[in-house]
C-alpha cells in the first residue's frame, strides 16, 4: 500500500490531545493513476446520506446538535466534488440499514464494515479506511516489533479477539498475556508488567494522543492489515443494484484523494495516524 509521509499534526475538535511531533503516515486507499470517468448523475440533484451520531471521531453530534466527524466531513466533501446538494440525517445505528433499504436515504456513511453479511444486503464503494492492528510499546523500548525481536517478550492483548488469534498464528515465540479490557491493557504497559501490547490501531492512536497516556508510548512496527483477521475495511453502502450512485461515490473518493482533500480530513481527526 502506498503511503504518504506527513509531519503536520492537527487536533480533532473537542478532544484533549497530548502534543506530539511524531510523523503521521496517511494511508492511500485510492490509486491516483486510476482516473475514473466523471459520472452522469442525471436526475440526482440531492444526495441523502444516512449516518449515526454517537461514534466519535467518525460521526457524532456536538452540544448544539450539529453533526461532525471524519465521516461527516467526507460526506460533505463528496457532495462538493459531485456539485450536488447534500443532506445528512442521523439514525440509531440499529435502524440505519433498514432506513437505507426503505428509501429514507441514498447512501449510508457510518463506519459500516464490508464483510460477507453486509455485502449480502448492500453494494459498497471501495474502502475509505481500514482498521489495521499494531504493537504499542514504551518509547524507551529498544526491541524491534518482529517475530525475532519480540521472542520472549511479554505482549498484552485483549483475550478471545482477532488480535489474539493473529498473535498465536504469527508470533508464537512471545509470552502472550491476555486482558479483559483496554483499561487493564494500558495500565499494564505503563506499569511495566508487559513489554508491549497488540490492538486495534485506531483505538490505540486515540489513547496515545490523549492525556491518559502521558506521552509514554508509541506505535512499534506494523501496520498489520490481513483481511482474514482485521476485515476488508469500511465503505459507503448503497442499495443493491444502485450502480450509478456507487460509481459516482467511487469517482468522488478518488478525486478527493488525488486533490489532497482526503488527507486534510484525515489529519484533522487523527493527530496520531494509525498507520
Amino acid at each position: 500500500m502506498a503511503m504518504a509521509m506527513l509531519t503536520l499534526v492537527l487536533a480533532a475538535p473537542g478532544a484533549a490531545w497530548a502534543q506530539t511531533s511524531q510523523p503521521v503516515t496517511v494511508p492511500n486507499y485510492f490509486d491516483p493513476q486510476n482516473r475514473l470517468e466523471k459520472p452522469d448523475l442525471g436526475a440526482i440533484h440531492t444526495l441523502r446520506f444516512l449516518t449515526e451520531d454517537d461514534y466519535p471521531p467518525f460521526h457524532f453530534a456536538l452540544s448544539d446538535g450539529t453533526l461532525t466527524g471524519f465521516d461527516i466531513d467526507l460526506a460533505r466533501a463528496i457532495c462538493e466534488e459531485l456539485k450536488i446538494a447534500c443532506t445528512i440525517q442521523a439514525r440509531r445505528f440499529d435502524l440505519l440499514t433498514d432506513a437505507l433499504n426503505n428509501g429514507e436515504g441514498d447512501a449510508l456513511i457510518a463506519s459500516l464494515r464490508i464483510d460477507a453479511a453486509s455485502r449480502a444486503r448492500f453494494d459498497f464503494t471501495a474502502p475509505y479506511y481500514t482498521t489495521p492492528a499494531r504493537f504499542v510499546a514504551r518509547k524507551d523500548a529498544t526491541f524491534k516489533a518482529t517475530p525475532e525481536g519480540l521472542a520472549g517478550k511479554k505482549i498484552g492483548v485483549i483475550g478471545e479477539t482477532a488480535h489474539e488469534a493473529f498473535l498465536k498464528a504469527f508470533f508464537p515465540q512471545i509470552h502472550r498475556q491476555t486482558f479483559a479490557n483496554r483499561g487493564e491493557l494500558y495500565a499494564a504497559l505503563q506499569g511495566g508488567q508487559i513489554d508491549a501490547f497488540f490492538d486495534d490501531a485506531i483505538t490505540s492512536s486515540f489513547w496515545l494522543a490523549g492525556t491518559a497516556a502521558a506521552n509514554c508510548c508509541a506505535f512499534r512496527g506494523g501496520p498489520y492489515t490481513d483481511s482474514n483477521y482485521f476485515g476488508e475495511g469500511v465503505g459507503i453502502a448503497v442499495k443493491k443494484g444502485n450502480d450509478d450512485l456507487r460509481r459516482a461515490l467511487d469517482y468522488a473518493l478518488v478525486e478527493l484523494a488525488r486533490r489532497g482533500v482526503y488527507t486534510d480530513i484525515y489529519l484533522k481527526y487523527f493527530p496520531i495516524g494509525f498507520y
